[in-house]
């Protein structure tokens, strides 16, 4: 594949977050001069939003201490790090071999996370508890791994082999989410095609996935322990390497110049001079899997630095903060009760919109704490933080929480 190719290129350009963060601001800046075909935007609204997002954080982190954004949040029940108890009993080789196993968590973790609808649940069995959403998908993917659901070999049941995942089934998946007539999971077909399609990637490429072991994701901890200068890696690297290694595995999405965009949709009013013109992306799974990354990585001693540099999460519960709060008004009220699937114009509005306000309010709050973003970085007021409050805001106006913009869901976007 030639990269004289100017599609190539221009496709290439939209794999980065720097892409995503400059597209959700013009979006915004057009929002501004209200030429936006489907939201309305209130920036009057901003201080009771900081307000807020404060308020939420300081309950949860009374000593600021805010951890980042980031699926390990989800390994955690009540002061129960189940990970850590795990990590720490085991004989790792080095910290490499540890971080492989992070990797491997992390990434089919992540990719499991798509919404799982206001009904699921699942029974933890330490507590008894039944527990749904974000938080329940993170507790039910870890107990597959730690009970090798994803592993060829019976004796190492802390890693992902490629094979398993590429052989991996519905029964599997419905096996290990505990999913039923009575507890059924959005976008189940959906998430099982996605681990296998990663399985054959992984197993593709063994150079990339499986350089100092056999092909399993956490074999990019060693592709990007390569890539770190000096044990130092930006975080925007993290996220690139993601893209362009695991990109062919989204399905049903836009490609440029043989290029697969990924999570990036089309939008009418965001028209440049070249071949990319009308695109948004977004890379909303991509970029949380790359906050997810950054704890192993640390872990294993690599310093990851310019974590800003990633943008806020174009997801339900962020952009669901905006609506709730009044910052983000549908022009067709409508609309409001209608089901909207991934790829139309307002979801993508909506979307891009989250991305560039969630920059407006870290700016909010860092100026209301006089802080930079060195102390706060987006990371910690994503976690803090927004995300807490768009839920908050949804348990407080719907009986099952659900998002303000009702989405039709595959499974492997939100």
């Amino acid at each position: 594949m030639s990269l004289a190719n100017p599609e190539t290129s221009a496709a290439l350009s939209l794999l980065n977050a720097r892409a995503v963060r400059e597209r959700a601001h013009r979006m915004l800046a057009l929002g501004l001069e209200d030429k936006l075909p489907n939201f309305r935007i209130d920036l009057d609204r901003m201080d009771s939003t900081v307000d807020l997002v404060l308020e939420v954080t300081r309950k949860a982190y009374p000593s600021f201490e805010v951890p980042f954004h980031s699926r390990w949040r989800h390994f955690v029940m009540n002061g129960d790090n189940r990970w850590a108890d795990i990590a720490d009993q085991t004989e790792w080789p080095d910290r490499a071999a540890r971080a492989r196993a992070e990797f491997d968590l992390a990434i089919v973790s992540v990719f499991l996370d798509a919404g799982a609808g206001s009904s699921w649940r699942h029974r933890d069995p330490k507590t008894g508890s039944a527990i749904g959403r974000s938080e329940g998908l993170g507790l039910a993917s870890l107990a597959m791994f730690a009970g090798g659901a994803f592993s060829a070999d019976p004796l190492e049941p802390l890693r992902v082999d490629a094979d398993v995942l590429a052989n991996f089934t519905v029964a599997d998946l419905e096996r290990g989410m505990q999913v039923s007539d009575i507890n059924p999971l959005v976008g189940i077909d959906g998430r099982v095609d996605l681990l296998r399609r990663l399985g054959t990637l992984v197993a593709s490429k063994p150079d990339i996935f499986g350089s100092l072991d056999t092909p399993r994701p956490g074999g990019l901890f060693d592709r990007l322990a390569k890539l770190a200068d000096s044990r130092e890696l930006p975080a925007p690297t993290i996220l690139t390497e993601l893209l362009h290694q695991l990109g062919p595995i989204w399905p049903s999405r836009l490609t440029l110049g043989g290029i697969a965009l990924g999570d990036c949709w089309r939008h009418p009013v965001l028209t440049t001079a070249d071949a990319t013109s009308g695109l948004v992306p977004l890379h909303k799974l991509s970029q949380w899997l790359a906050y997810s990354l950054i704890e192993p990585l640390q872990t294993a001693g690599i310093r990851v630095t310019d974590i800003d540099a990633l943008t806020g999460l174009a997801e339900y519960r962020n952009g669901g903060l905006f609506v709730d709060i009044g910052m983000l008004a549908f022009r067709d009220p409508e609309a409001a009760q209608q089901e909207h699937g991934v790829a139309s114009p307002l979801v993508v509005e909506w979307r891009a919109l989250t991305v560039a306000l969630l920059d407006r309010v870290a700016d909010g709050l860092r100026h209301r704490l006089k802080v930079d973003a060195t102390l706060l970085p987006l990371a910690k007021i994503l976690e803090g933080g927004t995300w807490a409050a768009g839920r908050l805001l949804a348990r407080q106006r719907r009986a099952d929480a659900s998002s303000p913009v009702k989405i039709i869901s595959d499974g492997t976007v939100f």
